[in-house]
Order: structure tokens, then C-alpha cells, then sequence
């Protein structure tokens, strides 16, 4: 009995633990933290619907209209990069679904196998138009509701009358009262990243100075951890562009700040798949107890500090420019190979020269001109390079 009390207990806690927990005030700060970010797209919701019925009731004379403000609230809570494809896609769902309806309504009647026939028709038809997911399911409840109500005559061009307006409202809203906020979270996200980048070779830079395995392997979890990361900042920049091009009240510093975030994720791509490899490099050494000349972790620490001012002006919307003479410096240190140097720290010197041209790029130079800006490894040009030195990697790029 008392271990089933315990039991019972510990079931208890599991399920009380987390409920008490949304009650302490650190919760209720990010609830209402999470209310303020989203209190304007609350706000054009709720407009959206309230115009869409106005339309469809006042102006069209439709007596219950109440798909117009449903399809208004459904556009309006889509993100910006699917707005326009998604209110066409449930019109035409829409249109699918009362067509559908209305035929076996007006030939069978309403019952339970009626019910079933038209959900399986209309998004059967759905499908065969090469619909997606969200146009079919429309289909299949717009049927079902002119089943089940029964509308009368007339009214099924009145119910695909008021998803053309709920889907009007929508976008209009859409492009007059854009979420400024939508444009302003791909710089925020780029900083982010960029923090995490120059946090991940600081930590390496560290790791290879005390021989700390736990730290190099903390910093390679986090730079995998930065594609994930990269991947919502692209998705960010998408809807923020696609913001940009359906608002024409934004102004045009807004344009001009989400073009510079698109114009960095590529170069940004490549940084971080070249500090990837240069921290699993560096965690493999430090395991192997690899000899690393110092001179080769002054390179990563420069790395971490050329990133440390790409992410500062990022912050202050300055000119990514200003890191380009830290990063030549740095590509012109990068040039000398130690004769001791294993494979784990010729790779990472290979990654700091990539990673150098992948930052000249971001800053904004032409990738031929960052290559150019690279020299050529000592082994390449010197003669007099010992023969028993280790073979250079290949030039990056």
C-alpha cells in the first residue's frame, strides 16, 4: 500500500509540478512578453474579421456571412510568405466544397451517408486539382457544412462570395498594416547566430589552449546546433521579403535592411559549415592529444574575434566592411604552416582560410576578390619548405 500511495504521489507531482510552475512570476513575465510581440497581428485579426462581416452583411447584403470573417481571421494568422497562395487556395476550396454539396444535397437530401459521400467527393476533387493540404481539408468541411445546414437557394454563391471577400479583407490588411516586427526579426536572428559562430570558436580557442575535451566538445555541439539556427533565419528573411513586397507603407530602410540579411545567408552558410569541421577537428585533437602550434590557435582566436565585430555591426547596422582588414591580416597569418602540425591542425588551418573568405564575402567583397586576398600557402610558393613538412591542404573556395 505505501508503495502504491508513493505511486500515486509521484503521478500527482508530475501533473501539479507543471501547472505550479506556469503560475510563478517568471512565467507570467513571458506570457505577457509573448501578448505584447503579438498584440498587433491580435489587433489586425480581430479588424479583419469585423471588416470582412461588414463587407459581406452591409455592402452585399448576405444575411449570415460568417465564412467572410473566418477566412479573414485564417488568412491573417498565415505567415506573410504563404498569405497570398493560401487565401487562393481556400477560395477555391471553398468553391469545391459548396459545388459539391450543393449537387448531392439538392439530388440525395442530408443524412449520414450523404454526409460521408460529400467530404470524400469534394476533397477527392480537391486532390485531382492538384490541391494541397489546407485546400482539401477546406473542401471537405465547406461540403459538410452545406450538408448539415442545408443551405438555401442562392446561398451557396453567397458562402464562396464571402470567402472572396474574408480573403480580400485579409489581404488588404495584409499589405496596408504589415507586423513591422515581421522585417526587423531576420537581423535579430542573423545577430543571434553570428554570437553563436564567434561563441563557438572562443570556446574552441580555449578548449585548444587547456587541453579541455568537455569545452571542445560543448563548442562542436553548439556549431551543429547553428544549421538548425540557419535554417529559421532563412525562413524568417523569406516572410520578412515577402512582407516587404506585399506592404507598400513599409518604408524603404525596411527593404533595404531584410536585402542585407538575404544577401548574408549564403556566405553565413558557408562560415558556419567550415567552423563545424574546424571545432570537430579541434575536438579530435585535443582527445588525440595532438600537438596544435600556438600560432594555428591565434588563428582561431582571430577568427573568433573577426566574427565578435561582424555580429557588433550587425547590432549597430554598420558597415560589415569594417572587419575586412582583421580578416586580411588574419588570411596572411594563415599562410605559414608549423613542420610539427598534424592533420587535426592543418585541417583547422584549412577551415580559418575558408572561414576568412566566407567572411570577406559576407562583408560584401566579390568572391574572386576574397580568393585573391587569401595568399598562397608558404608551401606553394617558398622552395626552401622542408621536405618532410605535412602536404598543404587545398586552397579554399
Amino acid at each position: 500500500m505505501s508503495r502504491a500511495r508513493d505511486q500515486a504521489a509521484q503521478a500527482g507531482h508530475a501533473v501539479i509540478d507543471p501547472l505550479l510552475d506556469e503560475l510563478t512570476p517568471g512565467a507570467a513575465r513571458g506570457r505577457l512578453v509573448r501578448l505584447r510581440a503579438r498584440a498587433w497581428l491580435i489587433v489586425q485579426v480581430a479588424a479583419g474579421a469585423t471588416a470582412a462581416w461588414w463587407v459581406a452583411h452591409g455592402l452585399l447584403d448576405h444575411p449570415l456571412p460568417f465564412f467572410a470573417p473566418i477566412t479573414a481571421m485564417i488568412c491573417l494568422g498565415l505567415t506573410y510568405g504563404d498569405r497570398v497562395r493560401r487565401i487562393v487556395e481556400l477560395t477555391i476550396g471553398v468553391a469545391i466544397g459548396i459545388l459539391t454539396g450543393d449537387l448531392l444535397v439538392h439530388a440525395f437530401g442530408t443524412g449520414l451517408w450523404q454526409i460521408f459521400a460529400v467530404a470524400v467527393v469534394a476533397m477527392a476533387l480537391a486532390v485531382l486539382l492538384g490541391a494541397g493540404q489546407l485546400l482539401m481539408m477546406q473542401a471537405g468541411i465547406q461540403g459538410v457544412m452545406l450538408t448539415v445546414l442545408v443551405a438555401g437557394d442562392g446561398e451557396a454563391l453567397s458562402r464562396w462570395l464571402d470567402a472572396v471577400v474574408g480573403g480580400g479583407v485579409a489581404l488588404l490588411i495584409a499589405m496596408l498594416a504589415p507586423v513591422r516586427s515581421t522585417t526587423q526579426r531576420p537581423r535579430e536572428r542573423a545577430i543571434a547566430i553570428v554570437g553563436h559562430l564567434a561563441e563557438v570558436l572562443t570556446e574552441t580557442t580555449q578548449a585548444l589552449r587547456n587541453r579541455d575535451h568537455g569545452r571542445a566538445s560543448t563548442a562542436l555541439r553548439t556549431a551543429r546546433e547553428l544549421s538548425r539556427e540557419l535554417e529559421s533565419l532563412r525562413a524568417t528573411t523569406a516572410e520578412a521579403s515577402a512582407a516587404a513586397r506585399l506592404a507598400p507603407l513599409l518604408s524603404g530602410e525596411h527593404r533595404d535592411d531584410v536585402r542585407e540579411i538575404q544577401g548574408i545567408l549564403g556566405p553565413l552558410d558557408l562560415a558556419i559549415r567550415n567552423v563545424r569541421v574546424l571545432a570537430r577537428r579541434a575536438e579530435a585533437a585535443v582527445e588525440d592529444e595532438e600537438f596544435v602550434p600556438d600560432t594555428y590557435i591565434d588563428m582561431v582566436a582571430g577568427l573568433a574575434e573577426a566574427a565578435a565585430t561582424v555580429q557588433e555591426q550587425l547590432e549597430r547596422q554598420g558597415p560589415l566592411s569594417a572587419t575586412r582588414e582583421d580578416l586580411v591580416n588574419l588570411a596572411r597569418r594563415s599562410t605559414w604552416s608549423h613542420p610539427r602540425a598534424g592533420l587535426s591542425a592543418e585541417v583547422m588551418r584549412a577551415q580559418v582560410r575558408s572561414t576568412v573568405v566566407d567572411l570577406l564575402v559576407l562583408s560584401g567583397m566579390q568572391l574572386s576578390e576574397a580568393r585573391r586576398r587569401l595568399p598562397a600557402t608558404r608551401e606553394e610558393f617558398d622552395p626552401s619548405s622542408p621536405d618532410d613538412a605535412p602536404p598543404t591542404s587545398p586552397q579554399p573556395g
